[in-house]
């Protein structure tokens, strides 16, 4: 079943069950899935590696959202934010740990025989390839630098 799909037959629960944040969210996630199948000319399906990063970007900017919201003080602004988070990413593959993320690191290190900052590039290329819609790319990053540094 496409995200489209699950996306539609979410959406009719939620209008059932009158939960307005799921209903907003997931209507954002449609919205972004429309827009991606117009701006590519009109292709009937994405594939699924563009609907994982897709619906990660809606996941962090509502995650950038609520820091910001946090930031100034405005808790008020940051719940929703938050709470669409939570109804967003039901569609993202299950998130790797860290550790688990950190055993994928060295592998990739020890494959391409990384020895320092200059192939962190490299490393995180290939890490982020294997590990696509498992991890953000934030926590792959912190692990990276701290591997090599």
């Amino acid at each position: 079943m496409s995200l489209q799909a699950k996306v539609m037959e979410e959406m009719k629960a939620a209008m059932k069950a009158k939960d307005t944040v799921a209903l907003e969210s997931l209507r954002a996630i449609k919205s972004a899935i429309l827009l991606a199948k117009t701006e590519k000319g009109g292709g009937d399906e994405l594939a699924e590696a563009d609907e994982i990063k897709l619906v990660q970007k809606l996941v962090k900017q509502r995650k950038d959202s609520a820091a910001i919201f946090t930031e100034q003080g405005r808790d008020d602004l940051a719940a929703p934010e938050l709470a669409q988070v939570a109804v967003i990413e039901k569609f993202l593959p299950e998130q790797l740990t860290e550790e688990e993320i950190e055993k994928v690191v060295v592998q990739t290190i020890d494959a391409i025989g990384a020895s320092g900052m200059k192939d962190m590039g490299k490393v995180m290329g290939m890490v982020s390839k294997e590990l696509a819609g498992q991890a953000d790319g934030k926590t792959i990053s912190t692990i990276v630098k701290n591997k090599l540094a």
